[in-house]
């Protein structure tokens, strides 16, 4: 079956960097869209990156551009997050999510995503 395992969270001061993991299995890999997500304390997730089955084509969400980039390497089967200049307000739960297909022109939405990971932690101090 289809399985998301993220990795790569941890606590950091503000201005630092992290990078993030998401091993995809189960399934044809690089014929899934994959987005990032977050949810912190008492909020609703939200998007927060999507690329393109193949990689060419990425969208962030206003709070992470120029400071956050989304990648995938189709032949380890891994997406990746690339954290720098974090601030106190990126803390949250990191989930990735994989869908099917999509249009990669808008900030990813929870509910177009079928397959979930069980999030990674990540905490920014001041």
């Amino acid at each position: 079956q289809v399985q998301l395992v993220e990795s790569g969270g941890g606590s950091v001061q503000a201005g630092g960097s992290l990078r993030l993991s998401c091993a995809g299995t189960g399934y044809t890999f690089k014929r899934y869209c994959m987005g990032w997500f977050r949810q912190a304390p008492g909020k609703e997730r939200e998007g927060v990156a999507v690329i393109s089955e193949g990689g060419g084509t990425t969208y962030y969400t206003d709070d992470v551009k120029g400071r956050f980039t989304i990648a995938r390497d189709n032949a380890k089967n891994t997406l990746y997050l690339q954290m720098n200049s974090l601030k106190p307000e990126d803390t949250a739960m990191y989930y990735c999510a994989a869908r099917p297909w999509c249009y990669v022109n808008h900030v990813p939405e929870q509910t177009e995503y079928d397959y979930w990971g069980q999030g990674t932690q990540v905490t920014v101090s001041s």
